[in-house]
């Protein structure tokens, strides 16, 4: 029986396999189309990996070059800036000995307030000069007085406070002095202006007063 059955058995796989190809299915034929679809899925995979690779890689790119621009620009602002102080310190330094006063007499130049960075912080620039060749060396201190407006009241803050125990930022210079102080308020006040008071060594009156307002 077993030969008649084996027999059975390779007839009907014969009847299935022609029957697939009768029906124009085709294992072969079929089985290369197969192969040569996972060897184009391969090569697009791979592809893809080098593309997503480059991209990668020019993005990096981009941001280092971006970060070179926003370096060179703040660069170039930092020194436009400082080219501009320096013009100005010449055009002072080339007036100052043709300024007429009396000898030591104590004068605020350039007197600026401007907002800072942070929202409520300001900072005031001056420069401080005494007039005259034979001078002598200037030993003090200077105030600064702020008034500015919060919930519609006007309101006076001193610098440096006296709850700080200082009444004064101390000064020691003989012709001149670059002088620039950070001051902060609520971010919700509206600073008016800033007066600076200059003070001779344990004088309680200034001897000089110079207000500025916001620029």
């Amino acid at each position: 029986m077993l030969p008649f059955v084996l027999a059975a058995i390779a007839l009907v796989w014969f009847a299935y396999d022609s029957g697939l190809e009768f029906a124009g299915f085709q294992r072969g034929e079929t089985q290369r189309e197969l192969d040569e679809l996972h060897g184009r899925v391969s090569k697009l995979t791979d592809e893809n990996a080098q593309l997503n690779s480059s991209l990668l890689r020019l993005q990096q790119e981009i941001k280092i070059e971006q970060g070179g621009r926003q370096e060179t620009a703040r660069q170039l602002k930092g020194m436009s800036e400082e080219n501009a102080r320096l013009q100005e310190d010449l055009s002072f330094f080339q007036n100052l000995t043709a300024t007429r006063g009396k000898e030591g007499e104590l004068s605020i130049l350039r007197l600026r307030l401007e907002r800072d960075k942070i929202p409520g912080e300001y900072r005031v620039r001056m420069l401080l000069a005494q007039s005259g060749q034979r001078v002598k060396e200037f030993t003090g201190g200077y105030q600064l007085v702020a008034t500015f407006v919060q919930n519609g009241r006007k309101v006076t803050q001193q610098f440096p406070s006296e709850q700080s125990g200082h009444g004064q930022f101390s000064l020691n210079f003989k012709y001149y002095q670059n002088l620039e102080q950070n001051i902060r308020f609520p971010a919700d006040a509206q600073l008016q202006n800033v007066q600076v008071r200059l003070f001779k060594q344990d004088a309680r009156e200034p001897s000089v007063r110079q207000s500025v307002n916001l620029s």
